[in-house]
């Protein structure tokens, strides 16, 4: 069991939603994992945009580890 809170991931996840929505797409929380991995399903045309890797490393992903240090990764599920 992660340590990290869902709300607090699900929060920080709301905040970059609305830069996703303005693209035509959308992130939809899935788990945090024992070893402390956020799972995301990235939804609309941010699936399988092909810049959706970038977007989930470089937005998302340095969005969530800035403000919850514990997370260890982001990663998109299908």
């Amino acid at each position: 069991m992660s340590n990290i809170s869902i709300e607090k991931v699900k929060k920080a996840l709301d905040r970059v939603r609305p830069y996703l929505q303005s693209d035509g797409g959308d992130i939809e929380f899935i788990e945090v994992t024992a070893d402390n991995v956020v799972k995301v399903r990235l939804t609309g045309a941010c699936h399988g945009c092909p810049y959706s890797m970038m977007t989930l490393k470089a937005g998302v992903e340095q969005t969530l580890m800035k403000e919850i240090p514990e997370i260890r990764e982001v990663v998109a599920v299908n």
